[in-house]
């Protein structure tokens, strides 16, 4: 009962008991009749709330907000329909994916009523309703999609979810206005191969990257050795920049090979260049090695001298 029923109520019974009291017992009587038909005729319904009235087993209006007036004993409220947005959680327990994936889920489903005549006509409990759908619709969902899906498309599922159950309720008079997955929990043995495989796959991914950097460094290293080879002063000024670097730590020392010394000197690198070159075209006409020749020079002129005595003899 609303306040204002509540308070009229009981001002007509309090003055209908003070004419009785006073002596006056039939406008006493009246006044207590008068609040007994108030307490049942006046109602009040909230601005969220519709009242759903029967009038001799027929539908007779759908009343609300504010006060309104029915006849007593006729008149049947059946229904008060609240109409603000309701949030119902649901779940699926051990549910099988497409690829048979045991799965847990859980959601929540925002809705309304939009049409209360309906909410209190066409079905029972609307409420309980609303829950069992959402639940076999969740699993319909589930049996439906890969477990992949599943985890990565959680936008996708939302929709579809929404979308299924606003189709079965809308003849109940109750919009869904979001369905929102909270978790899906897999078994710990498949969270175990899915963290496998994904770090199997990263790894992948790391050695593909760094076989391109390898491939690319080597590529510049040998465009730099291609400049290098054309311009021997410009390896005299990488290596003069190279020292410039190492010098820049206090208290090092640096072992400077000969051959290192010899390369920023350009004439000595163009000296060492050419050597390189004639050594292998020596070694293919088969040349003996400079070290053999002073031994074939002695051995002639040994045989330049015994000529003479074997002459004489």
């Amino acid at each position: 009962m609303n306040p204002i029923t509540v308070f009229l109520t009981i001002a007509c019974v309090v003055f209908g008991a003070a004419l009785v009291t006073t002596g006056y017992l039939v406008p006493g009587v009246v006044f207590v009749v008068v609040a007994v038909v108030i307490a049942a005729a006046l109602k009040m319904a909230n601005t969220w709330q519709k009242f759903v009235i029967l009038r001799a087993g027929k539908l007779r209006a759908v009343k609300g907000p504010g006060l309104f007036l029915i006849i007593p004993v006729i008149d049947n409220v059946v229904a008060v329909i609240d109409e603000r947005i309701q949030t119902t959680a649901f779940s699926a327990e051990e549910a099988l994916t497409k690829d048979t994936v045991p799965v847990n889920v859980d959601a929540i489903i925002f809705w309304f009523v939009h049409d209360a005549q309906k909410a209190a006509l066409n079905i029972t409990n609307y409420r309980e309703a609303v829950d069992r759908v959402a639940q076999t619709s969740l699993r319909e969902m589930i049996g439906a999609s890969m477990l992949s899906a599943l985890l990565s498309e959680r936008t996708a599922a939302d929709e579809l979810l929404r979308s299924e159950i606003g189709r079965k309720t809308a003849d109940w008079g109750i919009s869904v206005k979001s369905v929102e997955i909270r978790d899906v929990a897999i078994p710990v043995a498949l969270q175990d191969a899915m963290s496998r495989q994904a770090q199997a796959e990263r790894e992948k991914q790391a050695r593909v990257i760094l076989g391109s950097a390898e491939a690319a460094i080597a590529g510049k290293f040998v465009e730099a050795a291609m400049i290098y080879a054309g311009q021997p002063a410009a390896l005299q000024l990488r290596a003069m920049n190279i020292i410039y670097e190492t010098t820049k730590e206090r208290g090092t020392t640096i072992l400077m090979p000969t051959s290192m010394v010899d390369s920023m000197n350009p004439v000595m690198a163009l000296a060492l260049a050419g050597q390189d070159k004639t050594a292998p075209a020596n070694a293919t006409t088969g040349s003996l090695p400079p070290s053999n020749r002073p031994t074939q020079r002695k051995s002639a002129s040994k045989a330049e001298e015994t000529s003479p005595a074997l002459q004489s003899t």
